[in-house]
């Protein structure tokens, strides 16, 4: 076998394309109940290669014959991975770079609605619809189309409303639907502590890039899901705030934190020289006293006579 420079070529390029593919199928399982399963697939494609390698040939018919029911398990058993590892690369900057935000009249409505449902102890769920579509989740719901408003979304989580259990799905300024069904995350590094509504916001999360609001109606408090990441406690008065900054696009956000810091540099360049302006006239007065004082002291000094020294005396 000629090891020509092609062959090694092809090689490099189908090594790292299978340590891509692995790399990122573990990072969509890691922490999840598909986690064993998926070691058990490596150690299955390892036992083929071993196969191929020492030329097995019984090994290799058990392998070849399942490999047709290793499909179908595969994409069964990975089948929320998968659909979430689609959702990602399907928002990511290579396919879709275009992005809405919220107007700003709109995170109003949405801050008033969850801070008056938090001071009455009612649960709720807002889900924010960004690039990924919504609609298999809206379609288990109840379709509203409707203008946002606070008192409309007070109005569905306000018991006995039918349906004041679900979520409601916000696109643009619509409430698209209301009483919509969430899948519950599964994440087993989750705290037990978590009730059904922050497994459900982080469900949503986990598999669109929606952003999901749940209020505690045990705690009263306001949590926030987002890409997977779960984030507790969040000031009211700081809710509006929070949700531009997670709707703003990641790329805005990074221009905007590289403006601000040339910005706070400059500020830092112009209080430096003001401060060291003032300091060169100073500096001169400073030098031209300490001359003057010099010349005091020279001059008082050269007045004066020396002492003579003290004389021996002999004793008598």
């Amino acid at each position: 076998m000629k090891f020509t420079g092609g062959w090694i070529v092809n090689l490099v390029i189908d090594f790292v394309i299978v340590t891509f593919l692995i790399y990122h199928l573990f990072l969509l399982v890691r922490g999840t109940r598909a986690l064993q399963m998926f070691l058990g697939l490596m150690a299955i494609i390892l036992l083929s290669l071993l196969a191929d390698v020492f030329h097995l040939s019984m090994v290799q018919w058990l392998l070849a014959s399942l490999r047709t029911v290793w499909v179908v398990a595969f994409l069964i058993i990975f089948q929320p991975e998968l659909r979430r590892g689609l959702s990602m690369m399907g928002n990511s900057k290579l396919f879709k770079r275009v992005f809405k935000l919220q107007e700003a009249s709109h995170l109003g409505e949405i801050e008033d609605a969850v801070q008056n449902l938090r001071k009455r102890g009612l649960g709720a769920i807002v889900v924010m619809e960004r690039n990924s579509q919504l609609r298999g989740y809206i379609e288990t719901g109840t379709l509203l189309e409707s203008n946002l408003t606070a008192e409309l979304i007070e109005t569905v989580f306000t018991p006995p409303s039918p349906l004041h259990d679900g979520a409601i799905i916000v696109r643009g300024n619509q409430i698209v639907a209301a009483g919509c069904i969430l899948p519950l995350s599964t994440s087993t590094t989750l705290d037990r502590s978590y009730g059904t509504r922050h497994r459900a916001i982080l469900g949503i999360s986990e598999e669109t890039d929606a952003l999901a609001i749940a209020v505690s109606e045990e705690t009263r408090q306001i949590s926030i899901a987002e890409n997977g990441r779960l984030i507790r406690n969040v000031d009211p008065n700081e809710l509006k705030g929070v949700l531009a900054q997670f709707l703003t696009p990641a790329d805005d956000r990074a221009e905007k934190a590289e403006a601000e810091a040339e910005r706070a540099e400059k500020n830092t360049t112009r209080l430096d020289r003001k401060e060291k302006a003032p300091r060169a006239p100073e500096r001169k007065e400073k030098a031209e006293r300490a001359d003057s004082d010099d010349a005091t002291i020279g001059s008082s000094s050269g007045d004066e006579t020396p002492p003579r020294p003290a004389s021996a005396t002999s004793p008598s």
